[in-house]
């Protein structure tokens, strides 16, 4: 799989640019500012309708637009398709395949594969659960898109389960007095939630080999990389979802009380924590600077190894990551993703590229990008 053209109008500092792309490695090399790191992130957007960088969409839209449009052409296996996003802040998104409208944005999920490496994977080894919790959940969709619907019906729940919580706590009113319905918003947040946590107990047993691989092979001098998933409430060892349902309304049902009065949402996949460590300690807050990097990258590389098992490479994008790296640490990420049908890295200048991923470059000034000879 691999970008052939990008297209964007209004995204970010780009008012119009047009970016042929091939197979194999290309470089975008210019300084801190001047779009590159917009250019790879409009790519990885198309993939997950999301940023690395910021949380809402906003920021995308370049300033004064009333709305931006990524394009991407893509091939798969001698197949080739035209994504189109059409990002609207404060309204809904719009997306079209082949120039056709789709129902919804999220049917054009799958379309693009990315795995990213960027200076903020380092949130998932220093950062807060929600960061690790982001990174399963990504690759769920990743993997199988129809996770992007499972994400959305369990959040959805929870908001309408955590308003109903907030209110009774602010009136004080009791489960047996005007509480009548929060029994059924226990059932569907078990339902919901018994889906997505089921799917990243199982990925998470698909990690795990993976990532103390590439752990080892990124980091060979230090301790074992190893994680556990820790739920909020008891849980039996199983991924049968009827079995985890329900387990998750008992855990409600145990902290019902404790809930009322604080007025949200105690149990559930939106309080678990992927728990990492090397050897017996935990990797936040013990790791140093480059084991922590050698964990986040170690994360990305196992999400790239099982993507590819699933149906070949995806595009590997690194986003100024080599700068941040030692020497021996960027020879050994080099060498993992040189063979990738697809890569396409950022860097302020040609040398923090590797010699091992020589290939295409575009130079990037001022929002303009310019193919290097």
């Amino acid at each position: 799989m691999h970008v052939a053209h990008l297209s964007l109008t209004d995204f970010r500092s780009y008012a119009e640019v047009e970016l042929p792309l091939e197979p194999g490695v290309t470089a975008l090399v210019g300084p801190n500012g001047h779009g590159k790191t917009n250019l790879i992130e409009a790519i990885g957007y198309v993939a997950t309708h999301g940023s690395h960088r910021v949380a809402s969409d906003a920021p995308l839209v370049r300033h004064g637009a009333a709305r931006a449009i990524v394009r991407a052409a893509i091939v798969h296996e001698d197949r080739r398709a035209l994504v189109e996003l059409e990002i609207n802040p404060g309204r809904a998104n719009r997306a079209r395949l082949n120039r056709s409208p789709v129902p919804r944005p999220r049917d054009v999920l799958g379309m693009l594969r990315t795995v990213l490496f960027a200076p903020e994977d380092l949130a998932m080894v220093k950062g807060d659960p929600a960061e690790r919790r982001r990174f399963l959940d990504d690759l769920l969709v990743a993997r199988a898109p129809r996770f992007a619907g499972v994400r959305a019906d369990y959040e959805r729940v929870l908001k309408q389960r955590n308003a109903l919580l907030r209110s009774a706590a602010k009136s004080g009113r009791t489960r047996a007095g005007a509480l009548p319905t929060l029994d059924v918003w226990d059932s569907h947040l078990s339902r919901a939630g018994a889906e997505l946590l089921g799917a990243r107990l199982e990925l998470v047993a698909a990690l795990r080999p993976l990532v103390a691989t590439a752990y080892s092979a990124l980091a060979p001098s230090s301790g074992a990389a190893e994680f556990d998933y820790k739920c909020s409430t008891e849980l039996p060892d199983t991924t049968d979802r009827e079995v985890l349902a329900a387990a998750l309304q008992a855990g409600l049902a145990a902290v019902r009380s404790n809930e009322l009065e604080r007025g949200i949402t105690l149990v559930g996949p939106h309080r678990d924590e992927l728990a990492l460590r090397l050897g017996p300690l935990p990797a936040r807050g013990y790791a140093s600077h480059g084991e922590s990097w050698s964990y986040a990258l170690a994360l990305r590389l196992a999400a790239y190894e099982l993507l590819r098992a699933d149906a070949g490479d995806p595009v590997l994008i690194l986003d100024d990551v080599f700068a941040e790296l030692d020497t021996q640490r960027r020879a050994r990420l080099a060498d993992f993703v040189a063979p990738a049908e697809q890569v396409l890295i950022t860097a302020a200048v040609p040398e923090d590229v590797p010699p091992r991923l020589a290939g295409a470059r575009y130079d990037i000034t001022e929002a303009t990008a310019t193919r290097t000879p």
